[in-house]
């Protein structure tokens, strides 16, 4: 049987992310959005979205990545949220049977703003 290899990050709340006020969490959710559009549109993000659950849990977001754990993690940790200490990533290599899911050519919003459209 053939596998196929992918990355999966997880976005996990850091418990000593600092404290932003309402129009810094909209602006860097905003960019946070943004850097996963572009990382879609070049190629290396399959898909991503939030996790739901109560407002105090850690892990917060799923993506999954076609490229290397280590090509994963750079991405990743350019992303603007994690730069400014709110997020932590972890990623892990995901196996699975060649065909069994297949990703279609979406779009993934760039801000709050377009994912309400």
């Amino acid at each position: 049987m053939e596998f196929e290899r992918f990355t999966i990050a997880l976005l996990l709340l850091r418990t000593d992310a600092p404290a932003f006020t309402e129009m810094e969490e909209a602006e860097l959710q905003d960019a946070h959005m943004s850097h996963l559009s572009d990382l879609h549109d070049n190629g290396y993000l399959l898909a991503a979205g939030p996790v739901l659950g109560p407002p105090n849990r850690e892990l917060r977001g799923f993506s999954i990545l076609n490229v290397d754990t280590e090509r994963a993690r750079e991405l990743k940790q350019q992303d603007p949220a994690v730069r400014a200490g709110k997020y932590r990533i972890e990623v892990f290599p995901w196996l699975l049977p060649a065909g069994l899911i297949a990703f279609s050519a979406g779009h993934l919003p760039r801000s709050i703003a377009e994912a309400e459209d």
